[in-house]
């Protein structure tokens, strides 16, 4: 027994088990009572209960010897459980309903927090014993040193002792410093940046309270006051982080896998300061690798294996913004501001940063589909069918399988869904240049729809609306030519803006507005081949050929010898308007007749021109 090494990572325990029950919306109800049934599944795990009945039995004395992790993770839980109950009671005493009661409340509150105090001090001195008998490494010594420093410069803040409340948090807070230095994981890392940010508003009020000029100054307050009093309120403070930094070195070659590279916007670090992001992001990170060595491995883009590493790295981004979202609304709900420096980047940012990269993934993922689909109908009897989206198409919409351009007018819908909602992004919205990439990307994604849109309505005859896209493709081209052209830097770096995933270079503009014109030009021929170019799809049987549109029209034609001709069947007789004899021979009389008569009038003398109402009225009142 004497020979195991005891791992017990404070912190980390008191991180996760204060999110994961309630206190992360600030329930301390509900945590103490998490904490109380967990002292209780562990006292009768460790076989530390009274017995039963009657008979009270005297706990076995710990001793180094005999302590597995269980024994620190009992005293540390009794600590959380005394001091949620001193939080809880001191906020039932601000209730205006409990004013008269307040001042027992507040009482009650100050002897849990003592409580908490003195389990975390037993805790503690532990822990010593465990390090002087090696077994407890150095992180975790400090681990549990800075709990107990932090738990008792908060109670004595809490009783308005400002000075050593200083002087307990400022030592806390450098000993943070040094863990997240010699820190082997980005998650340990980000653990102890967590508990320093949380610390740094309470050295600032301690600071402020005693009259510092410069409260704001919370690293030049710990660099003053942790150089000077660590020795004297840490037992042998500088041999243990000597030791820590040693160990940091052995397991940085353990621990290289889980380091997450930085990440930036703008030429400026992401910070990520928290370990549930920490644990997400290393996903994502491992999800990239494994894109961009299949990528480098594979001479085909277009293959399911690249869809599938696109899934995988959403499914990770997914997780991801699941996370970030969840704790800008922890911070949101309970009240809280935000705990990282001032000029900082916090929660909100990373989350805006996030969900930036998910909708660039998954715009990403959608043009390699469209590729995909094209190229998979790159044959002679297809159109349109390059990878690169402004391709010039074949003018024969008929010979392509009918739900290719559907499917890709689909997946382009979606482009601009994610489009759309990345223009909404703050993290866009704070940079004009990348507000103007990507309103230029949606145009030219709405244009390139447009023109799919047109080559869906062309095999169905519909060519009154695939002109009238076509139209609108070509409004759309002239606006990402003016959007472009408010850009500083036509294709700027791709850690801040969308060149990285949607690249749009003039060429592929310019390609795209001629391909626009071919086939504008096409269906025109099309239909005026079809039914003379008139708005109705649906060609009249009675209609002359197109020939005779440019013919002499006024000629008499017998339609029955050229339906003979043609091989149509000649049209019945019961069809036709029959003229009765008589009707022929009345329409020769009213022919002459009227020849004679208009004879008559050339021949008669012309008659006085009338004037007043006469001349102007006399079509109704007749002729004098």
């Amino acid at each position: 027994m004497a020979d195991t090494t005891v791992v017990f990572k404070a912190l980390q325990l008191a991180n996760e088990q204060r999110n994961a029950y309630g206190l992360r919306y600030n329930d301390f109800a509900r945590y103490r009572k998490h904490c109380a049934n967990r002292t209780h599944r562990l006292r009768s795990t460790l076989k530390m209960t009274h017995g039963k009945g009657r008979e009270f039995k005297k706990l076995p004395t710990l001793t180094p010897e005999i302590v597995k992790d269980g024994h620190l993770q009992l005293l540390l839980l009794e600590a959380e459980r005394a001091w949620a109950y001193s939080q809880e009671l001191s906020a039932l005493a601000l209730l205006p309903a409990n004013a008269d009661q307040a001042r027992t409340l507040r009482h009650s509150a100050t002897g849990r927090f003592r409580r908490a105090v003195n389990w975390s001090t037993q805790l503690l001195s532990l822990s010593q014993s465990l390090y002087a008998a090696s077994r407890l490494s150095a992180e975790n010594l400090i681990q549990v040193t800075v709990y107990t420093l932090i738990l008792n410069g908060r109670f004595l803040r809490y009783r308005d002792e400002f000075d050593d409340a200083l002087i307990q948090l400022s030592v806390a807070r450098g000993l943070l410093d040094e863990l997240a230095a010699s820190a082997p994981t980005s998650r340990d890392q980000a653990l102890a940046t967590l508990f320093s940010d949380e610390v740094g508003p309470e050295i600032r009020y301690c600071a402020h309270e005693l009259g510092r000029t410069k409260a704001y100054d919370i690293d030049g307050i710990v660099g003053e006051i942790a150089g000077k009093h660590r020795n004297h309120i840490v037992e042998n403070c500088d041999a243990i982080v000597k030791k820590l930094k040693s160990e940091g070195g052995s397991a940085a070659k353990v621990g290289s896998r889980k380091k997450l590279a930085e990440l930036t916007w703008e030429e400026q670090p992401v910070p990520v300061r928290n370990p549930e992001l920490v644990d997400v992001l290393l996903k994502v990170q491992e999800a990239e690798q494994r894109l961009e060595g299949f990528q480098q491995g594979s001479s085909s883009s277009t293959s399911k294996k690249g869809v599938a590493a696109y899934d995988a790295i959403l499914l990770a981004l997914s997780d991801a913004e699941d996370v970030a979202r969840k704790l800008v609304e922890a911070q949101q709900l309970s009240g809280s501001s935000s705990t990282a420096p001032a000029g900082a980047r916090d929660i909100q940012f990373v989350h805006a940063y996030i969900v930036y990269q998910l909708l660039s993934r998954r715009i990403q993922r959608d043009l390699l589909l469209v590729s995909a689909l094209l190229s998979s109908e790159s044959g002679p009897q297809a159109r349109g069918t390059n990878q690169k989206p402004n391709a010039d198409a074949d003018a024969n919409p008929e010979q392509v399988d009918g739900r290719l351009f559907p499917a890709v007018v689909k997946l382009l819908d979606t482009v601009l869904q994610s489009l759309n909602q990345m223009r909404a992004l703050s993290v866009v919205d704070d940079s004009p240049d990348l507000v103007s990439a990507v309103e230029a990307r949606v145009s030219f994604t709405k244009a390139r729809r447009c023109l799919f849109l047109a080559r869906s309505y062309a095999p169905v005859k519909r060519y009154a609306e695939a002109l009238s896209l076509i139209q609108h493709a070509s409004i759309h081209i002239r606006e990402t030519h003016s959007t472009l052209s408010f850009l500083s830097d036509p294709s700027p770096s791709p850690s801040s803006s969308a060149a990285s995933f949607y690249p749009l270079p003039a060429s592929s503009v310019s390609a795209l507005e001629s391909a626009l014109a071919t086939e504008g030009l096409a269906l025109k021929r099309a239909w005026f081949a079809f039914n003379g170019g008139v708005a109705d799809a649906t060609p009249n049987k009675d209609r002359k050929p197109l020939f005779f549109d440019i013919a002499v029209n006024y000629v008499a034609l017998d339609m029955g010898a050229l339906r003979a001709r043609a091989g149509l069947q000649p049209v019945e007789e019961s069809q036709v308007p029959a003229q009765s004899a008589s009707a022929k021979v009345k329409a020769k009389e009213d022919d002459a007749a009227a020849g004679e008569t208009a004879s008559a009038d050339s021949k008669a003398p012309a008659p006085a021109a009338r004037s007043g109402l006469g001349s102007l009225l006399g079509g109704w009142w007749g002729r004098s």
